[in-house]
């Protein structure tokens, strides 16, 4: 469906179901979903013309100066709300950012995610992404305590979530969002989506989409459903456990190869991976953005990525390789488990599909399988040639800033933006003093 039949069909379908209300939606450099909503009588010529608002209200877009913006609403994202009224029937659409001259704009992540898409099409492969999203309930946005002693798949009669995420995953399929499965993960309250694949862009717009969907069902529930990283000390962390895979234009998957009779991968794919190893230091800072990202990688509970490395079986890799079922080609993929639930997800598609592109270009060699990680010292792996992750927010935009592969990928707007905001985070946390230098010092001083 081009275009124009895209906004054919959306302007007939809110004349039919009498929608009253266009909630039209974009995201920030950080990854935070703005919203503003138009009447349907204002949304043909927001096609057209666009719909002007003040960029310099956005954090990292403009300044007061250069306030004037432009949103374009994509039609082929048109989706009704599924929590309204037929009287009071509410629609969403994802915008792209503009200027005034009607060029795109530098600070829209969504379109910094497209300009990378359309360079993995100009070099002849499709990304496609699917995932598994983790998250915690929790009584209050001020409070961590347990809502449930439950674990990894339990069915438990004292599951307070499981309703809830009926409830979720029906709002989501209500809004073409695919869930896979959900389950109750390993932590106290902890949860689990899996969400279908789809093309990079789609799949950046769906998790977007399934995040609000997540916090919305359980703000109506008076719950409140954290996307943090490491809420809680000694138990389970929540990772954005991204599934990659590259398309030719005929639709064949190009990370199969039958030859490989142990991984089944091509050496696209093993190129891309070595991309993911070689590039991972430089782009952390975007798929783990903030100071509690790295108290999830640090050693200690759960299977978490420490290393640049990948394996088959072992989910304490960087990259993992899903087990091939026969017959299942297309279903060729990696999954990149380094990401975490507070990442921007057109950001995370767009450094992490540029990484893969250059290991591809360069025509890196993916090292040696790592063995089993658990029970390894830093040094033990170190030496064995698996290079240590940033350990601190601070190490990884260090990295960052001298990442020219990064600054190409984001362009100077994003980079320079994400790079101040995420300095000045990590430096307000190194002033900070928290309540353990309260207990390990304040009585021996």
């Amino acid at each position: 469906m081009d275009q124009r039949q895209n906004i054919d069909f959306v302007l007939r379908t809110i004349e039919e179901r009498n929608i009253r209300f266009i909630r039209l939606w974009f995201a920030d450099v950080i990854g935070r979903l703005k919203s503003f909503a138009i009447s349907p009588e204002d949304l043909e010529v927001a096609f057209e013309e666009g719909i002007g608002f003040d960029g310099s209200s956005i954090e990292g877009f403009t300044s007061p100066e250069e306030s004037d913006m432009l949103v374009f609403p994509d039609p082929s994202t048109f989706q009704i709300m599924p929590w309204r009224d037929k009287e009071q029937a509410t629609a969403r659409i994802f915008c792209n950012i503009y200027t005034p001259e009607r060029a795109p704009f530098a600070g829209d992540p969504r379109a910094c995610l497209e300009r990378v898409f359309r360079k993995a099409e100009e070099m002849g492969f499709i990304m496609n992404v699917g995932g598994k999203l983790e998250f915690y309930y929790f009584p209050s946005s001020t409070s961590t305590a347990a809502m449930d002693s439950a674990g990894y798949f339990d069915l438990t009669p004292d599951d307070p979530a499981f309703d809830l995420r009926r409830r979720t995953v029906t709002s989501l399929e209500k809004m073409s969002v695919p869930v896979e499965y959900s389950f109750h993960s390993d932590g106290p309250g902890q949860q689990c989506l899996s969400l279908r694949h789809a093309e990079a862009l789609t799949f950046a717009d769906t998790l977007t989409t399934a995040k609000y969907v997540i916090r919305f069902e359980a703000y109506e529930k008076g719950i409140h459903a954290s996307f943090m990283p490491k809420p809680l000390p000694k138990k389970n962390s929540s990772g954005l456990f991204l599934s990659q895979s590259l398309f030719d234009h005929e639709g064949n998957n190009v990370f199969w190869d039958e030859a490989d009779s142990e991984y089944h991968l091509s050496d696209i794919a093993k190129h891309y991976m070595a991309g993911l190893l070689a590039y991972a230091p430089q782009f952390m800072a975007v798929t783990n953005p903030t100071v509690n990202s790295y108290k999830r990688l640090a050693n200690g509970v759960g299977e978490v990525p420490t290393h640049a490395s990948w394996a088959k079986r072992n989910r304490s890799a960087m990259i993992r390789i899903p087990i091939y079922k026969p017959g299942k080609q297309l279903s060729t993929r990696i999954e990149l488990r380094l990401p975490d639930p507070m990442a921007n997800p057109y950001l995370v598609n767009a450094v992490t599909l540029a990484a893969g592109l250059r290991g591809i270009q360069e025509g890196l060699e993916l090292p040696p399988e790592t063995p089993n990680m658990l029970g390894s010292s830093d040094a033990e792996l170190t030496a064995a040639g698996y290079p240590l992750l940033p350990r601190t927010l601070g190490e990884a935009l260090d990295a960052f800033e001298s990442s020219q592969l990064m600054y190409e990928t984001l362009g100077d707007h994003i980079h320079s933006f994400f790079l101040r905001k995420k300095r000045d985070e990590w430096n307000k946390f190194n002033a900070a003093v928290t309540d353990w230098e309260i207990d390990r010092y304040l009585a021996d001083s």
